[in-house]
């Protein structure tokens, strides 16, 4: 189904629940948003689907450094867009809301990302598969575990650093009424399968799975 309707849109998306009754559907429905909507509702540097759809068959949309070849395609947290008849670079982030916001980067940070690891695999040769929370995979030498994150090099293609899931990380949270929120891991309660994290020097409990560790 290419379609969705507005009032049931993940309350990430920071467009009114009102207004056309449709909105195109994201692959991702929980954790992405589709560029067409990115560009035309939030960015505003498009008018219409036709518009968009024209910049994406002349490859003027990349995300992650790659042309988007579908309007539909969905970006998800810290992925990279970038225009290019513009040279401009922006970044998919949360806002303290829990909502998606769109900040403006420079150009040589658009070839990183941030992700989190979800799991990991040992193939033949024992090279280490590493599948991240975007769908992504990658295989690296890198020592890291599950949980912790990993800074991405679109460029070289490869794992770049492990960003180690430990006290005194710095951590923020994209799922749960926390959501949006950033803070620094002061404890990591592993049989519970949650961490304090102090948040507006607060401590909170937060699932692992509900934060990533960032820089």
């Amino acid at each position: 189904m290419t379609y969705l309707k507005r009032q049931k849109v993940s309350k990430k998306w920071p467009i009114p629940r009102k207004g056309t009754k449709y909105v195109v559907r994201a692959e991702n429905l929980k954790n992405g948003i589709p560029i067409l909507v990115v560009l035309r509702d939030i960015l505003e540097i498009a008018q219409n689907r036709r518009e968009i759809k024209k910049a994406v068959n002349l490859r003027h949309i990349l995300i992650n450094t790659k042309p988007v070849i579908d309007e539909r395609k969905s970006v998800s947290l810290f992925d990279t867009i970038t225009i290019v008849p513009s040279k401009k670079n922006y970044r998919v982030e949360l806002a303290k809301t829990g909502k998606f916001k769109i900040e403006e980067i420079k150009e040589n940070e658009a070839g990183k990302k941030i992700s989190k690891i979800t799991d990991k695999k040992i193939l033949k040769g024992k090279k280490t598969q590493l599948n991240l929370i975007d769908g992504k995979n990658f295989l690296s030498d890198i020592k890291c575990k599950v949980n912790d994150s990993v800074l991405i090099n679109f460029k070289d293609k490869k794992v770049e650093k492990c960003l180690s899931l430990k006290e005194n990380a710095n951590a923020i949270v994209f799922d749960g009424k926390h959501a949006g929120k950033s803070g620094i891991i002061k404890a990591i309660k592993v049989e519970k399968k949650m961490a304090e994290i102090e948040i507006d020097k607060k401590p909170v409990n937060v699932l692992i799975k509900q934060f990533m560790v960032v820089e």
